[in-house]
Order: C-alpha cells, then structure tokens, then sequence
C-alpha cells in the first residue's frame, strides 16, 4: 500500500489519465444507448470532460474554460446529462484548492456552480414534463449543492495548504535565525577567549622573560637570587598552562556552564597576588583599596583584574627602566573604580599600546572591549609630568 501511495504521488498526472480513460468507457457506454444529434454531441462532449480529467492539474485555468465551453454546447445542443459531466465537479475542485490558480478563475468556477445548474433546469424543463416551480427550484437547489460543495471542499483544502507552507516557511526561517545566533555567539565566545588568551600569555611570558633576564645577569655572583628567579619562572609558567589548558579545553568541547563563566576565574580578591607576582618581576607596585569592599558582579570583578594586569604588564613592557606604578582600587556606591598609574614613559609608550610603531599591541584595545561588555567607560593616556594613566569605571548595576 505505502508503494502505491508514494506511485500516486509521484505521477499524479498518470493517475488522471487512468480516470479520464475510465470515464471516457463509460461515456461510450452512454452513447450507445443515445441515437441522433444528441449521440454525436453527446461523444464530443465527452471526449472534451475526459480531457478535462486529464489535464485538470497540468492546465486548470484553461480546462476551466473547456468546461465552461461544454457545457454552453450542451445548452445549445440540448444534451442533457452525460455521466463525463462528472468533470465539472472535479474541476471546480481542482481550480480552488491549486494555490497556483489565479482567484479570478476559482471565483468563476463558483459563479459557474451557482449559476449552471440553474441555466440547466430552465433549459430542460419541457423535457421533464414541464414541472411545477416548486419542483423547478428543489432540483435547481439538488444540483447547486454538490458543485458549491465541491468548491467549498477545494478553497478550505487551498487554505489548508497555505496555512501548512507558511509554517514551513516560518519554521525555515526560525532556524536560519537559530543558526545565525549561534554562530554570533561562537563568534563573541572565541573573541572572548582569546582575549583571555592574550591577557594570560602576555602578562606571564612577560614576568618569566624578566626573571630570566635577571637569573642570567646574577646568575654567579648571587646563585640565591638566581634560584628564586628560578623558582618564579617555574610558578608563573604553571599558572599560565593551566589557565591556558582551561581555556583550551572549552575551545575543543564547546561547552559553556550555566552560569557563563568558566571558572575558576580570577577577580579583585586575587589582585594582592598579581601584585606579589610584578613586584618579584622587578616592578615595584604601590596598592590601594579605598572603600567598603563587597562582593562584585563576576563579569566586572573579571575585567578589573585583566584591566590592572594588562596595564602593569605593559608598564613593564613599555614603561622603560627604574619605572614605578600605583594601583588604586575605589569602591564606589554604583562602581567600581580602577587608576593605574606609572611614572615611565608616556607619549612613545601609546604608541606600542594601540599598535602605532610596532603594530603588534593590542593592550588598550582589549581593555576597552572588555569595559565597554560590561557598560563602564575607559580613559588611558599619557599623564601630565610624565608616564601613563589608565583609569576604568565599571558599573555595579545592569546597564538599561
């Protein structure tokens, strides 16, 4: 049955030739039965429905006017009923439930249905005996019915079908707009990442190469120095694999937790410890933390302690030699507020930030990208008198 089905449906143009052949035996059959003008007319006639059946889903529009044309000849022929009239049923049908139809032909179709079988009952009234009114109208109305209901059935069926390709339509486009959003958001999760990436490489290849620089320099007159230096290496080269191991790991699975950070993650509380780690870097580093300290958004504790990581990362990079730098930490009532400060270079070092002279930097333009994620406002310049200012204002609230 289920190869029958999918037969029927894949040459539905056979399956009308199949019935048009059908109902052209009959037809004969009829005209056997006929004698005069009325048989000849009558086979003609029949020959033009069976050709309707046909080609009714090739050519509606045009089978429609045959129709239309036949059944005008059986008014003026006086042929009555042949059992191929059945294709004006099927073609009122078939106009007003194809969704290719224009609507003025399916609107004809029903004016034919209304009208047709009331022509008809004028026109073969003597043959009938000459009936009453009363009989005239009941089966003037016995016929309407089935066309206007072949109609009827068509147009619901044409609404039907609409209906079901709007939302196949509305479902295509819902998931090109889910695939879109997807990939905007991989997009901005890996723009994420390496941000991360960058942050973590730079600030700790940074400190290792000073370490190594200075364990090279001492290395026979001060062994105890040199081994510290060692050691700092050894710990910070740690620590940025294994912030670079979690952050690749998220990049090979793609998995993001509910909360929408990857943790650990380092904050406020972990910026006394980034500053151990600069000072034994060789860069001596004043911190202060003013106001009550409370706990803080994670997203805006994450940017606060990339943003004073990156920008001593750079002092010591850009700042140049006997360079010092101050940390200011200010609690506010609706932010937090960041000013880090060095007495190095100012102007030549904004270069190398914003990627002027080298254009490798990309120092500042991660910091105020990741200020502006988060609503706050970023200021980093050269400070009057000498060396480099950034300051950062990031909102506690949720920005409208």
């Amino acid at each position: 049955m289920q190869r029958l089905y999918d037969f029927l449906r894949r040459h539905p143009t056979g399956v009308d030739s199949f019935w048009a052949v059908l109902l052209l035996g009959f037809s004969g059959l009829w005209a056997m039965t006929e004698s005069g003008s009325p048989r000849i007319f009558g086979a003609i006639f029949s020959a033009g429905l069976c050709l309707v059946i046909a080609l009714r889903r090739k050519a509606p529009v045009k089978m429609l006017l045959l129709t239309a044309a036949i059944g005008v000849g059986q008014l003026i022929t006086g042929v009555q009923v042949v059992p191929a009239d059945f294709a004006m049923f099927v073609i009122a049908y078939t106009v007003a439930s194809a969704p290719a139809v224009p609507r003025w032909a399916s609107r004809c179709a029903l004016a034919g249905a209304l009208v047709g079988p009331a022509l008809s009952t004028i026109r073969f009234n003597d043959a009938f005996g000459g009936r009453t009114i009363g009989q005239s109208l009941f089966g003037t109305v016995l016929f309407t019915v089935p066309f206007v209901l072949a109609w009827v059935l068509g147009d619901s069926m044409r609404t039907r079908r609409a209906y079901w390709a709007q939302l196949e339509e509305k479902a295509a486009r819902l998931e090109k707009e889910r695939e879109a959003q997807s990939r905007i958001a991989v997009a901005a999760e890996r723009a994420r990442i390496a941000r991360e990436l960058h942050d973590v490489v730079a600030h700790n290849v940074s400190v290792m190469v000073v370490q190594a620089d200075g364990a090279a320099y001492v290395l026979d007159a001060a062994p105890e120095q040199t081994r510290q230096a060692l050691e700092t290496i050894s710990g910070t080269g740690r620590q940025a694999l294994a912030e670079m191991r979690r952050l690749l790991g998220v990049l090979r699975t793609g998995e993001q937790p509910e909360s929408g950070e990857y943790v650990p993650q380092p904050g406020v509380d972990q910026l006394s410890d980034l500053m151990e780690q600069v000072r034994g870097a060789g860069l001596p580093v004043d911190f202060q933390v003013e106001g009550e300290p409370r706990e803080l958004p994670s997203s805006v504790e994450l940017t606060a302690y990339r943003i004073v990581q990156e920008a001593l990362t750079n002092t010591r990079k850009h700042g140049g030699p006997s360079v010092g730098a101050t940390v200011r930490l200010s609690y506010q009532d609706d932010d937090l507020d960041l000013l880090i400060e060095d007495d190095g270079r100012g102007a030549q070092r904004e270069l190398y930030e914003e990627g002027g002279a080298d254009g490798l930097g990309h120092g500042l333009i991660g910091m105020r990208e990741r200020v502006g994620m988060v609503g706050g406002t970023l200021a980093a310049g050269p400070r009057p008198g000498g060396g480099f200012r950034v300051s950062a204002v990031l909102p506690l609230k949720p920005v409208r």
